[in-house]
């Protein structure tokens, strides 16, 4: 007998097509798919405004960094790190006797 396979994108639409009926309370059908409500809520939510793409995972990287380094410091740091695979100290000091202003910490 073959296993019953489903990925989390089947899993969450059959989550909406059930929430559609609303054959069963919403918190007996947060119980039975293994989610708190407020899962329930955001992948109907999602559902409602982008359709079945909204189910997706979603990327957690910021959209901003704003205390990312400038990309030349970056570039300075790889290549001290690359040549004499010095550690985070050292390389800082390196680049302030170089006489850099702007030093990752």
């Amino acid at each position: 007998m073959p296993w019953d396979v489903k990925d989390t994108m089947n899993r969450r639409e059959d989550f909406v097509c059930e929430a559609a009926t609303q054959a069963v309370p919403f918190s007996e059908l947060c119980r039975k798919f293994k989610i708190t409500r407020q899962t329930g809520y955001k992948w109907l939510a999602r559902h409602k405004s982008e359709g079945s793409k909204g189910l997706a995972d979603r990327s957690r990287r910021p959209l901003h960094s704003p205390t990312r380094s400038p990309e030349h410091i970056e570039a300075l740091v790889l290549d001290l790190r690359r040549q004499h695979g010095w550690g985070g100290r050292k390389i800082a000091r390196r680049l302030r006797d170089l006489g850099q202003i702007e030093v990752p910490a």
